[in-house]
């Protein structure tokens, strides 16, 4: 018969295995660069924090997105920065922790299939590729896409997810503050300068129209829990100081990502504002969908006696530089200047874009490599491929042909729906409700924007993931008359046993 070990001799396994990952990390660090030391330091006080409770990392991923790009690592041709990181180590130690419990519980939240078959027109797109590690990079986006959607899903519940809300709103507010500095205090590139007296905006994003894009991935969601927070205000100023803070917080952050939105002076931003602002209000209620009405009716009463002239020339100028995109010019007998530069580009891109689809009009030319193929496209004098076509619809035409459009548009498409289904189930029930459309708001921005540009950089893809997570919390801890699930139920679960 085995003997049993002692109290005493039980810990000494793991006291020694914790000292000799302990010399290892000492050593590690003593022997590494600074920038792999500094690192590897900060992953393992992650990896720590997520050993306790792993759906904590996804507090931090919101801030990875602005902020993670301070800090990157290359590793031939990916670049590895905070967001990359606080997912390895949060997958890693839901992993470690599925096999300690010997199953793996694969999530199977809603949205899941349409993201699994948009995935996998991609890797069949692979079969057209030049470059496999640009198409590695660009698969590994949506990879990330469905572990954040599925972890946040299935990990998390209503306290956390509450959290994950504000720690959105936190990362941006604090980086459109950075763009209101520097648009004032005219912080960046002679080339960013407006009217000689200010700055566009651009944050950590390098340029402005990928800051406004990720703006616009927050201002909805902030906009929606303002609107929500508007009664609790209202008890606020009869005397329950208590919610003050849950009462101001959203209107703050809408406050600062709004104004920072139009300092960076990208019109496809302010299409997308318009688009999400115009679906969150109308969705509200019927009050705001009537007040909407009037208001527009107003507008245009104004417009139509003269108002017009009171709208910085500016402004109405910037607006009036879109016309070339509608009217179809012939680039080839354009002038180019200054102030059609831009636009010009942007159409020589499409038109790269629409080229490439019609050469290869079912698989494309693989995605992630239009930078590669453009070369061979090139219209005019715009002979730097920019890294995308600045429309992700032609994008992904081009790169994944008409298989990976219509997943694309599927995907997009199922979003919406499933936004929208959340939003009528919560109706009614306050917070959540408003994450819901909210969210709903993000995916409108998104869709818009989208056909100036490609927001599927700078790690945008993780707010992505994050914001539809948050549309499978909703569902479950926002439907009213349902006694909510425990942490991390509330979904069907598919176990696989581990070996």
């Amino acid at each position: 018969m085995s003997k049993t070990p002692s109290l005493e001799s039980r810990p000494l396994a793991p006291k020694a295995a914790l000292g000799v990952v302990i010399v290892i990390l000492g050593a590690a660090l003593a022997v590494l660069p600074i920038k792999w030391a500094a690192l590897l330091l900060i992953g393992s006080i992650a990896g720590v924090g997520a050993l306790i409770r792993p759906a904590l990392t996804l507090c931090l991923l919101p801030f990875a997105v602005p902020f993670g790009s301070l800090r990157e690592v290359t590793l031939g041709p990916i670049s590895v920065g905070g967001a990359e990181l606080l997912l390895a180590v949060l997958v890693g130690t839901w992993l470690a922790q599925s096999v300690s419990r010997r199953r793996i519980v694969v999530p199977r939240a809603p949205l899941m299939l349409p993201l699994a078959i948009f995935l996998a027109a991609l890797l069949l797109s692979v079969l057209a590729a030049t470059s496999l590690e640009l198409s590695g990079k660009e698969i590994v986006k949506w990879v990330e896409v469905m572990l954040i959607y599925g972890l946040v899903a299935q990990e998390t519940d209503d306290r956390l997810g509450r959290w994950i809300v504000w720690a959105m709103l936190a990362a941006a507010s604090a980086e459109a503050a950075l763009g209101i500095y520097q648009f004032l205090f005219r912080v960046g590139p002679e080339g960013f300068v407006l009217f000689g007296r200010f700055m566009r905006s651009y944050g950590h994003f390098a340029q402005p129209n990928p800051f406004a894009g990720y703006l616009g991935l927050c201002f909805p969601l902030a906009y929606a829990l303002s609107l929500d927070s508007l009664p609790r205000l209202a008890r606020v100023l009869r005397g329950h100081a208590s919610q003050l803070p849950a009462a101001l917080l959203p209107l703050a952050a809408a406050a600062v990502t709004g104004a920072a939105m139009l300092t960076s002076w990208s019109r496809g931003a302010w299409v997308g504002l318009a688009a999400s602002v115009a679906t969150v209000t109308l969705l509200r209620s019927r009050r705001a969908l009537l007040l909407s009405g009037v208001a527009g009716v107003c507008l245009a009463l104004v417009l139509a006696m003269g108002g017009g002239r009171f709208i910085p020339a500016a402004l109405v100028q910037r607006t009036a530089d879109l016309i070339p995109l509608a009217s179809g010019v012939d680039l080839a007998h354009v002038e180019v200047n200054d102030a059609n530069w831009a636009i010009l580009e942007r159409m020589a891109h499409w038109q790269a874009a629409a080229a490439m689809f019609n050469d290869h009009p079912w698989l494309g030319v693989g995605t992630g490599n239009y930078p590669v193929a453009y070369p061979r496209y090139a219209v005019g004098r715009w002979r730097d491929p920019l890294g995308h076509a600045h429309n992700y619809y032609l994008n992904v035409a081009a790169e994944a042909g008409l298989v990976g459009f219509v997943a694309y548009v599927l995907l997009v498409t199922a979003c919406l729906l499933e936004a929208w289904r959340v939003i009528r189930r919560t109706r009614g029930t306050g917070w959540w409700n408003a994450v819901a459309l909210g969210v709903l708001g993000i995916l409108v921005h998104l869709s818009v924007h989208n056909l100036f540009d490609n927001l599927y950089v700078h790690s945008m893809n993780v707010q992505l993931g994050l914001a539809l997570g948050l549309l499978a919390l909703a569902d479950r801890y926002g439907r009213p008359s349902v006694e909510p699930p425990a942490a991390g139920g509330g979904q069907p679960e598919q176990v696989t046993p581990c070996a």
